[in-house]
């Protein structure tokens, strides 16, 4: 058992929220009993992921998307009134961190992801260097990483093949990273997956070109909450469980 106060500020020394500007509010959005027994992580602070998460008899949620976005209507009606409507009923916690996850080099999503596809990132790139870059490890050229994508994430990614050159250096930014495809083609990039695809990509990918590979938002950070999760639990010596809510996005 753990005090939430306690874990509440180790994942802020992990995280380092402070560090980035982001889209929304990075901790504890949602707080709940004071002591942690059982924490539950998952990607997305869903209704069917809360629901899931008080069934599986957990105190603490941990996710990469939180409730609260810049630009949203705050109100607590509606579908956000609903999902926290469960978790106050429940006197469940929830705790999200966002680019803070992405770009952690042990726990977030970007390294988690590079270590399922064999890569190792030997620089950043782009806007509060959250994408990652590193040789190609032995990848020929893009239809055989869009393989190993496959191969890995269990699904079948959007490829943009770019010339067909071989590959040298892999650039990778998870979720809705597409907007840093220019950033790493001025990296040096060969090649550069993340999660979704927007229209100007195709034709950066064939004038340029750089090969585009789009492997699913969901797909591409489903690896990060559960790793720093799981860093909590140990160091606190507390239960943890990861909970896949099914995304096809």
């Amino acid at each position: 058992m753990a005090e939430l106060k306690e874990i509440d500020a180790f994942l802020k020394g992990l995280l380092k929220p402070e560090a980035f500007r982001d889209y929304g509010p990075n901790g504890l959005q949602v707080e709940g009993r004071p002591e942690v027994r059982r924490i539950v992580s998952g990607v997305s602070a869903s209704r069917e992921f809360i629901d899931a998460g008080i069934a599986a008899g957990a105190d603490l949620l941990f996710v990469h998307h939180g409730l609260f976005w810049r630009g949203q209507d705050g109100r607590l009606t509606g579908w956000l009134g609903e999902r926290v409507r469960r978790l106050m009923k429940h006197d469940l916690s929830l705790v999200a961190y966002h680019l803070p996850l992405d770009a952690h080099a042990e726990f977030g999503n970007n390294a988690q992801l590079g270590l399922r596809l064999g890569l190792v990132a030997d620089a950043r790139f782009g806007e509060q260097d959250i994408g990652f870059i590193g040789p190609a490890a032995g990848i020929a050229d893009a239809a055989a990483l869009a393989a190993r994508v496959e191969q890995a994430l269990a699904r079948t990614p959007l490829l943009l093949p770019g010339d067909g050159r071989p590959l040298q250096r892999i650039a990778w930014c998870t979720g809705g990273g597409q907007g840093y495809f220019e950033a790493a083609i001025a990296a040096g990039a060969d090649a550069f997956l993340t999660g979704e695809v927007s229209e100007p990509q195709a034709h950066l990918a064939h004038e340029t070109g750089v090969a585009f590979l789009a492997c699913g938002h969901h797909a591409t950070e489903r690896y990060g909450a559960p790793a720093a999760a799981a860093a909590v639990a140990a160091h606190f010596g507390l239960e943890h469980r990861f909970i896949e809510i099914v995304n096809p996005v």
